[in-house]
């Protein structure tokens, strides 16, 4: 089996195929995700509250996002394996963010990193181009972006217009840009369905959506929703398994065969004893 490449997304792209991206954060659920059939897997900073236990995505550490990512690496054969950069580990400076985004390739085995960008990013865009220049694949990322959640007022849909801005024009000038900088694909999270379409129709590259609708080239989900497991879901998503219940039944199984004596048997133990 041989890792997936750019040209072979490209390849399904140019074909009219929708490219399919869920999040993984641990080699075990990596390893059944990749054995599925998925083209790319990201590491995202969604580890925060789906993986490590905090309330969102800011508190992730490079070195957090750079554990997840190796184990993730490991746990796969043929996904293309995107990393996130966690906040502020790369846009305080060029070298800084040069090398952060190194270390996921070099050390972690990543095969890209995906960058969040503010409508405008200038600084942004200026590191994706450094990065390819540099050889570093770089996934964009337009529309919502939850590091920035302080600054735009928490969770709502990209891309609505109101009476003093146009907000969609300036998802796609920023899409438009992130490809000029050499963006191999672009996540749209949370952009409404049309902007969505006008972003798609406005790039040569894959867009890849979450919550943004059927007019894009590929679909991203987090791993945790689609599998039910860690309880709240989203209108975004699509739920099809319930993991919650299958572990908390398994768990209840388990307690009450060790306290009934069920649990070890014979079988379990090693040189076990004759107990006539």
């Amino acid at each position: 089996m041989s890792r997936t490449t750019i040209p072979d997304l490209y390849e399904k792209y140019e074909d009219g195929t929708p490219l399919t991206m869920l999040t993984a954060y641990d080699a075990p659920i990596a390893r059944q995700v990749d054995a599925a059939g998925v083209d790319m897997i990201l590491v995202g900073d969604s580890a925060g509250d789906n993986h490590l236990g905090y309330d969102d995505t800011l508190p992730v550490t490079l070195e957090e996002a750079l554990s997840n990512t190796a184990a993730v690496v490991r746990g796969t054969d043929e996904a293309f394996v995107v990393a996130d950069l966690p906040f502020l580990t790369y846009g305080t400076s060029m070298e800084e963010s040069v090398e952060n985004a190194g270390r996921f390739l070099k050390e972690a085995g990543a095969d890209a990193v995906k960058l969040e960008t503010a409508p405008h990013g200038e600084t942004t865009i200026e590191i994706v181009d450094r990065l390819t220049e540099l050889g570093v694949p770089v996934q964009g990322h337009v529309g919502l972006t939850p590091q920035r959640k302080h600054q735009i007022g928490g969770a709502y849909v990209q891309g609505r217009d109101t009476d003093t801005s146009s907000p969609g024009e300036a998802l796609v000038e920023t899409a438009e840009r992130l490809e000029d900088a050499g963006a191999f694909s672009i996540v749209l999270e949370t952009v409404s369905e049309g902007v969505a379409r006008e972003v798609t129709e406005a790039v040569d590259v894959p867009t890849i959506g979450i919550g943004s609708g059927r007019h894009v080239d590929g679909q991203v989900l987090v791993v945790s929703d689609v599998l039910g497991l860690g309880g709240e879901q989203y209108s975004l998503a699509k739920q099809y398994a319930d993991l919650d219940s299958e572990i908390r039944r398994a768990v209840e199984q388990y307690v009450d065969e060790v306290e009934t004596g069920e649990f070890p048997t014979r079988d379990n133990a090693f040189d076990p004893v004759d107990e006539d």
